[in-house]
């Protein structure tokens, strides 16, 4: 009551003004508005040219020969990208903003584009990267007794620093900036550490501007042992070497084909024309992409690896389009020595003199997965580590060039940057390696599912690696992670008899599945191949993974499943229940995206055992149905177990959608074999297992116990086997 008395009292001693009065108070109000947007405006100006009259305070000093050091120079990278990938920052030489004028007229094409460093992250004006000063980061300091600093200016955001990099690494005050006052900033490419550029001068004098590579040191590879390699055949003679070369080696495998035929006496099944198994090839590997430093191949690699593809993908299965795997990885067409012999001549880098304690860590990037990040995460690891050990996979280039370059190191990790189909495509080019001690593999979780770093407990997206931390928090568990094992298995495709093979063998490492759940991976891949542009991030993937499977919640497809197929575990005839519409065959306790088929807590199954991934046993299980399926993925039902054994025997009396690992295909009548083909060492994320140190620890241990021959390469495997089973 009292308010409304006092909005008629203001209302009617407004109403009462002289409508001069009235002018001059809206004028006033006007006015000061106009004086504090002017204000700020003007502050905000002043801050920005504070800003910039550092950077070009650093650009000056960097300039000074007394302030220079005896770094390595090394150019930038450039790459075309979009300006608007690029806001808020400024160009490295003009140091203007790199956002284009908001003009009434379109966009001029050379303001819509920038070029950005794919090693060092600086950007740049089109006219103005020519200019740039070769101060990016140099991935090789052979010669050198220690790393040195390199201290540039942070042109980009890095958001994978944590809270102690914020401040001056000498005088241990903020390096955020102040509104009025400050000294600039230099950031070292390597330790990622800050420094003021008052301070610089007094802690290079202390400490001699050595760097020591930061908290995750063991995991960079060290610049001082990265040598370059100056090849002196000209580009064009080393195309014509590989050209023949490959040529040679296809017609050898022809021949050797042609005979193994003849042998056998009897013509090649229609689906006998794949070179390669589906399990060694994931569906997001397809497609070229350009390269950074180990990637930076030439064209007529490129073209060379187009001319080879074309000879070796002749009359594929036209159920088995998704057959786009790198030529490197044919063993049918590409015998080692002349693998070895290509990749060392197409080789730009070789690693030398590598301490015994030092844990280098090869990335394999695949940009393809389910998340479609792969740009992004290649900037981010090559700003954090070494670009010499970051690879993208790509349709020309395999992980056998990445493990060409290590061979020589006797201890190393991977991490495989993608989804299960990935994983497998690398587990597969190291066992061909043959190493006598093989590196384990780690696994950033960047496919659709990612059900193998789920069980790893390295999580089952992109989402929860950002907000742990980011990829700096990533690394480190990753140097504190443990070794575990994880058995593979090999799958045997024959004919209804069992004789005649009808495919190269392929290996699974996740599970095999048969009937609905394949038709569901079957359609995706399907709807992926003509519609790629749907796929572009994970959520996007588990909708339309979704809709295919609501699609087949009201059609039994496979309502006679149980009458077309026979089911052996261990010799011993399997029943498979009458309303079954799907067989399973797990290793690991998760399947589509985090469902565990064998419930390891269910006390119901007295005679079972729990599940394993290293116990070199299989779980089958059955499923009723897509609708089922979606049950499953809620947590509202359960599949049903049959049986565990080591060797299973499916045979298919009919045609039937077969998935291994999430690679996808329409398999006729045969008979499917799986038996226990070796283990690979990965590596298990060991912060929330409650022995998760203590086996950190021990492998660590070991590892050096071999590098001192303590222990052998044999005896350090056989120990972590007998851990990884201890420990589980």
């Amino acid at each position: 009551m009292d308010d409304d008395i006092d909005f008629e009292v203001l209302s009617y001693s407004w109403n009462s003004k002289n409508p001069t009065d009235r002018l001059f108070i809206i004028s006033c109000f006007i006015a000061a508005a106009v004086g504090i947007l002017t204000i700020a405006y003007t502050a905000f100006q002043w801050r920005r040219n504070i800003n910039l009259s550092w950077m070009k305070a650093v650009a000056r000093s960097k300039k000074n020969p007394k302030a220079r050091h005896k770094v390595p120079v090394a150019p930038h990278t450039w790459i075309l990208e979009s300006v608007s990938r690029a806001k808020n920052l400024n160009c490295c030489v003009c140091f203007k903003s790199i956002s284009p004028s908001q003009t009434l007229g379109p966009i001029v094409a050379s303001e819509s584009f920038i070029h950005r460093c794919g090693i060092c992250g600086a950007v740049a004006h089109l006219s103005c990267s020519s200019s740039a000063h070769k101060d990016c980061k140099c991935i090789s300091m052979i010669g050198y007794e220690h790393v040195m600093h390199q201290w540039a200016v942070r042109w980009t955001d890095v958001a994978d620093q944590s809270d102690e990099t914020t401040f001056c690494s000498y005088c241990e005050e903020p390096c955020g900036g102040t509104f009025l006052s400050g000294s600039p900033i230099w950031s070292c490419l390597w330790c990622q550490r800050l420094v003021h550029v008052d301070c610089h001068s007094t802690m290079s004098n202390e400490t001699g501007d050595i760097c020591d590579l930061g908290p995750i040191k063991r995991l960079i590879l060290s610049p001082i042992y990265v040598k370059e390699l100056n090849r002196n055949l000209p580009g064009f003679l080393i195309s014509i070497t590989h050209g023949a070369n490959e040529i040679a080696s296809s017609v050898r495998a022809s021949i050797r084909n042609q005979s193994k035929k003849y042998k056998h006496g009897s013509e090649p099944s229609v689906e006998s024309g794949n070179s390669e198994s589906i399990g060694e090839i994931p569906p997001e590997s397809s497609g070229d992409t350009d390269q950074i430093v180990n990637g930076h191949h030439e064209l007529e690699e490129k073209n060379n690896a187009d001319t080879n593809k074309e000879v070796r993908h002749q009359d594929g299965d036209a159920d088995n389009k998704m057959d786009k795997k790198p030529s490197l990885g044919r063993n049918s067409s590409i015998n080692q020595r002349d693998e070895s012999d290509m990749l060392g001549v197409n080789q730009k880098y070789e690693l030398i003199d590598i301490t015994p304690d030092a844990r280098p860590l090869l990335v394999f990037i695949n940009k393809k997965s389910g998340a479609q990040r792969g740009d992004s995460l290649r900037l981010r690891l090559n700003i954090l580590l070494n670009p010499v050990q970051v690879f993208e996979l790509s349709s020309y280039q395999g992980p056998e060039w990445g493990l060409y370059l290590f061979r020589k190191v006797p201890h190393f990790r991977v991490l495989v940057c993608g989804g299960d189909g990935t994983v497998g495509w690398v587990l597969n080019a190291i066992e061909k390696q043959n190493f006598v001690s093989p590196p384990p593999v780690a696994i950033l979780p960047a496919g659709t599912g990612n059900d193998l770093a789920r069980v790893l407990s390295w999580g089952g997206g992109l989402g929860p690696v950002e907000r742990q931390g980011g990829l700096s928090t990533f690394l480190n568990h990753i140097e504190h992670a443990a070794v575990t094992i994880l058995d593979r298995w090999k799958v045997s495709i024959s004919n209804p008899q069992g004789k005649q093979q009808l495919r190269p063998p392929m290996f699974m490492n996740n599970y095999l599945g048969i009937g609905c759940d394949a038709k569901v991976a079957l359609d995706i891949h399907n709807l992926r191949e003509e519609n790629p542009d749907k796929f572009y991030n994970q959520f996007m993937n588990k909708v339309l993974y979704a809709r295919e499977g609501a699609k087949g919640i009201m059609d039994r497809t496979f309502a006679d499943f149980p009458w077309q197929i026979r089911v052996e575990v261990d010799g011993v005839e399997i029943e498979v229940p009458e309303d079954a519409e799907g067989v399973l065959v797990a290793n690991i306790g998760s399947y589509m995206g985090g469902v565990d088929l064998w419930q390891n807590e269910d006390e119901n199954y007295d005679n079972f055992d729990p599940q394993s991934m290293h116990d070199k046993i299989l779980e089958v299980v059955s499923i009723s149905g897509t609708w089922h399926l979606g049950k499953l993925q809620v947590g509202l039902s359960r599949a049903r177990r049959l049986a565990q054994g080591q060797s299973i025997k499916i045979q298919l009396f009919t045609s039937f959608p077969v998935q291994v690992d999430g690679e996808p295909w329409f398999q006729k009548p045969c008979t499917i074999s799986i038996t226990h083909h070796g283990q690979a060492f990965m590596l298990k994320r060991a912060v929330e297992e409650p022995l998760g140190h203590a086996a950190a620890i021990i492998t660590d241990v070991l590892e050096n116990a071999e590098t001192n021959n303590v222990i052998n390469a044999s005896q350090k495997r056989a120990l972590l086997q007998e851990m990884a089973l201890r420990l589980s």
